[in-house]
C-alpha cells in the first residue's frame, strides 16, 4: 500500500523497470521519442500494448486471436507531449483490406474471394483469356484506358470467377470496382424504388470498373432494357469506363435477346454501347461447378 506521491512514484519506477525486461515492452518504449519520466506514466497501458504485440508476433491466424479486439492490436504512439493508444488491424486482417475496393451485390462467397493463384490453367481457351486479362491489367495500370471484356461461353466455365479474380488483383492496387449479377440487380431495383435504388444505380453506373455478370439471363422487359441497362451503358460509354460482361450468349444471340416487340433499333443501341466499352472473348471449357 502507498501513502504518498513519493512512494507511489518509486513503485511506478520499479514496475516500469521490471516491465523493461520484456523485449516487446522495451521495443515499444524505444520507438517512442519522449523522456523516460513521461513514458513511465503510461506503464500499465504500455504493458497491455506489449502483451498484444507479443500475441501478434506469435500468431499464426486470426481464428485464435487472444487480443481484446479480435484481429486488432493496441498501438502506442507519441502524441504531442504524451502517448496516444489506438487499435490497428493485425497483419492477417489487414491483408484482406484490399477486398473492400470490390463491391459485390449478392454474389457467392467463392466469387468474392476469387484469386488468380487459384485459377485452373489446364485448357487453352482459359489461358488465352488470362493473357487478355493480363494485357488489360497492364494497360489499365499504365492509364491507357483499355476496353473491358465481353466474356461469353458455356455455363460453369469460370467466366465470373476469372473476372472477379482480376478485379481482386487490381483492388490490391487500390482500384475500385463493382460486380453485379444482372438478373438480381433488376429484381432489386424493381423491388426498391427509393434511396437505396438510387445509390445502387449510381454506384453501378459510375464505378471505375464494372462487371455485369450473366447478362442475357435476366427476365427482360422494356423497362429493364431502356431504363436500367441502356442508361448504365450510355454513361459508361460517354465516360470511357471499362466494362466487363459475362454471358452464355455470344453478341449475336444477345442482340436477339434484347429485341422486344420486334424493336430491333433499341436492341442495336444496346449492342453498340457494349461494343464501345468491351471486346468479345469466348471461353468454352469444362463445367467447374459440377
Amino acid at each position: 500500500m502507498t501513502f504518498d506521491g513519493k512512494v507511489s512514484n518509486i513503485d511506478l519506477k520499479v514496475k516500469f523497470n521490471k516491465a523493461l525486461e520484456n523485449k516487446y515492452f522495451k521495443k515499444i518504449v524505444n520507438s517512442i521519442d519522449l523522456p523516460m519520466e513521461t513514458i513511465m506514466k503510461y506503464t500499465t497501458s504500455l504493458m497491455d500494448a506489449s502483451k498484444e504485440f507479443e500475441n501478434c508476433s506469435k500468431c499464426k491466424g486470426i481464428e485464435n486471436c487472444p487480443n481484446l479486439i479480435v484481429g486488432n492490436l493496441m498501438k502506442a504512439e507519441k502524441y504531442e507531449n504524451g502517448i496516444a493508444f489506438s487499435y490497428v488491424k493485425c497483419r492477417f486482417l489487414a491483408k484482406d483490406n484490399y477486398k473492400e475496393n470490390v463491391t459485390n451485390f449478392d454474389l457467392p462467397k467463392n466469387i468474392k474471394n476469387a484469386s488468380m493463384k487459384d485459377v485452373f490453367k489446364d485448357d487453352k481457351p482459359r489461358i488465352e483469356l488470362i493473357k487478355k486479362m493480363k494485357e488489360f491489367k497492364d494497360s489499365y495500370l499504365n492509364k491507357e484506358n483499355p476496353k473491358g471484356l465481353y466474356i461469353y461461353g458455356n455455363f460453369g466455365s469460370g467466366k465470373s470467377y476469372l473476372t472477379a479474380a482480376l478485379f481482386n488483383d487490381l483492388a490490391e492496387k487500390n482500384i475500385k470496382s463493382v460486380i453485379v449479377h444482372v438478373p438480381e440487380l433488376l429484381r432489386s431495383i424493381k423491388d426498391s424504388f427509393d434511396k437505396d435504388y438510387s445509390d445502387i444505380f449510381d454506384e453501378v453506373m459510375t464505378s471505375p470498373l464494372l462487371l455485369l455478370d450473366d447478362i442475357g439471363a435476366e427476365y427482360l422487359t422494356p423497362w429493364a432494357r431502356d431504363e436500367v441497362i441502356e442508361p448504365i451503358l450510355q454513361y459508361r460509354m460517354d465516360q470511357d469506363l471499362p466494362t466487363f460482361f459475362t454471358s452464355n450468349y455470344d453478341l449475336n444471340e444477345l442482340e436477339k435477346h434484347f429485341i422486344i416487340n420486334d424493336d430491333k433499333m433499341k436492341a442495336k443501341r444496346i449492342m453498340e454501347r457494349i461494343n464501345q466499352v468491351s471486346i468479345p472473348v469466348e471461353l468454352v471449357g469444362k463445367n467447374r461447378r459440377k
